[in-house]
């Protein structure tokens, strides 16, 4: 027990092979927080100018030009002048069997847009409405 007490009583050095311990210090990247800094500049000046928006010229023609006087005792009637009908798409939805029918029947959805045209025969003015529909019919299967 001596020799332990006596191992444990004295203070040896490490063998350290060569290599010395070093204190840690905190090395900041100056590189990345340049890079930071950067993009973050260009994201800043990207908004400013994109919010900003283009400045848009007023003609001073439009300003001095009057507006034209429309007659309440005109004939203001507008014409059906015509009607488009446009299927877009069509689409087979498959069999579907009815409650009130006794045999299958074939869903087929079209996709359409119509526009309706109007003019006006005195003032040869113009009015045309676009809109979309879409209609869904069953077929009767035939031939089984």
């Amino acid at each position: 027990m001596t020799r332990l007490e006596r191992a444990l009583a004295e203070e040896t050095a490490t063998a350290t092979a060569g290599v010395l311990p070093h204190e840690r210090r905190f090395h900041f990247n100056w590189l990345s927080l340049g890079l930071g800094l950067t993009a973050a500049t260009a994201l800043v000046l990207f908004a400013f100018l994109r919010l900003e928006g283009p400045v848009q010229k007023r003609s001073s023609l439009a300003a001095i030009t009057p507006a034209p006087a429309f007659s309440i005792n005109s004939n203001a009637q507008f014409v059906p002048a015509g009607l488009t009908q446009v299927v877009y798409r069509t689409r087979d939805e498959g069999l579907h069997f009815p409650n009130n029918s006794g045999q299958p029947m074939r869903r087929v959805r079209s996709h359409t847009s119509e526009t309706l045209r109007w003019r006006n025969p005195t003032t040869g003015a113009s009015l045309r409405i676009s809109y979309p529909s879409e209609e869904v019919s069953l077929v009767p299967v035939t031939g089984q």
